[in-house]
């Protein structure tokens, strides 16, 4: 449900609240519910109708979920539809904004005295735990008989307001080649501490240093999607949420760039019938649940109510929500996005295609389904059975966000 904070309307928000909870009553009523464990079950939400001091703090949107053995709130940083959703699973398509769409990037923020590593979405940030990355420029260069010597300084303010470069000093005189050196041996062990953490990844990685500094880490960098671009300044000074702000500018076009991309790959392979893409509700469920999709676009406001039965892979689509029916769109999404494909929840407009969905498939797949759906293509061709051995998907490194999704879609 939306959500109003610092706004006339933040008073309206209970009464909403409240009215949801009611059409959730019903509806497990209908389901089945006994009325007594039914408002046993609503009870914790409800209280927070009652308590002023939630709604003052509440973001843009709210999502609740709650099962006999779970409550789970989350304050969301966009818009959302007054929605409730009864099933067997929870409905998780309205929170895939904040994990993918726009896809995620890692900030390195590196100076003298740290080195941190953030994890970020459009929405959130969140710093990662580095294990084999040395903490800072001394701990890195502690047996290295010349780093005794060299005292690094970030940027400062002159007292006219403009800011002084970065200075390396030694006994004497400044060795500005002595001390890009030491900074080159620095970011070496950066750079080989953060392999095993990058070595699935492809999203791009936004550095945060002083100026002279980004030019040799890019330099001495072994992960391909190290961004030119950074931010610049001091990173020391600079907060999580202030580093995400910054860094959010440099991404997002590129982001934008990936989804057209995206948009014309599914468009070129659904027009060619070549059997790697399709807009067909039925197949991309299917699709879903087999590991099959690369990429997924999803209408976010619309439902395509219905069953699927895992074992059999027997899709059943209904024109009207039925009790113990699935919003098909939002399995597919979750599942696609489990399974380490990507996933644009869009408008319905902007799904390719004009259709409810537009999905591209991986182009090997392991499944039964899949290679029954390819033996059943090949034959309607008169082509002979393909004898090529199948191999694995690889799928991306499991993020927190990842996780969290998982836990709940699993609850």
């Amino acid at each position: 449900m939306p959500t109003h904070p610092a706004s006339d309307l933040v008073q309206q928000d209970p009464i909403r609240l409240k009215n949801l909870l009611n059409e959730a009553e019903e509806r497990l009523v209908a389901w089945g519910l006994r009325a007594p464990a039914v408002r046993s079950l609503l009870e914790p939400m409800r209280e927070l109708t009652i308590s002023e001091s939630f709604w003052e703090e509440s973001g843009n949107g709210l999502a609740l979920f709650r099962t006999a053995d779970a409550f789970r709130l989350y304050r969301l940083p966009f818009d959302l539809h007054a929605e409730v959703k009864v099933s067997d699973r929870y409905h998780l398509k309205h929170l895939l904004p904040l994990l993918t769409g726009d896809g995620h990037y890692y900030i390195l923020a590196l100076s003298q005295n740290e080195v941190r590593m953030l994890y970020g979405t459009r929405y959130e940030i969140e710093q990662v735990e580095l294990e084999s990355v040395p903490p800072s420029l001394a701990e890195a260069l502690k047996y290295d008989e010349p780093s005794r010597y060299l005292q690094w300084h970030s940027s400062t303010m002159t007292p006219m307001g403009s800011r002084r470069p970065a200075m390396f000093h030694g006994h004497g005189a400044a060795n500005a080649t002595g001390a890009k050196d030491a900074i080159r041996r620095y970011f070496h062990k950066v750079n080989a501490g953060l392999q095993e953490m990058l070595a699935d990844e492809r999203a791009p990685v936004v550095l945060a240093a002083v100026e002279y500094l980004i030019p040799i880490y890019l330099e001495v960098s072994d992960y391909r999607h190290v961004l030119e671009r950074g931010v610049t300044g001091n990173p020391e000074e600079l907060r999580a949420h202030e580093l995400h702000a910054r860094a959010w500018e440099i991404v997002a076009p590129l982001f934008q760039q990936e989804r057209h991309e995206a948009e014309e790959r599914f468009l070129k392979l659904y027009g060619e019938g070549s059997g790697l893409a399709s807009a067909d509700v039925v197949e991309v469920v299917r699709a879903a649940h087999a590991q099959r999709i690369d990429t997924l676009f999803v209408a976010d406001d619309l439902h395509r109510w219905g069953r699927f039965d895992p074992s059999s892979y027997e899709v059943e689509l209904h024109d009207e929500e039925q009790v113990g029916d699935d919003d098909l769109l939002d399995l597919a999404a979750i599942e696609t996005y489990l399974h380490g494909g990507a996933v644009y929840a869009v408008d319905p407009a902007e799904v390719p295609g004009g259709g409810e969905v537009a999905a591209r498939w991986r182009r090997s797949c392991a499944t039964r389904w899949c290679l029954e759906k390819g033996r059943q293509r090949r034959s309607e061709r008169g082509e002979k059975p393909c004898q090529r051995a199948s191999r694995p998907l690889a799928y991306a490194r499991a993020t927190s966000f990842r996780r969290r999704v998982h836990f709940l879609y699993t609850a």
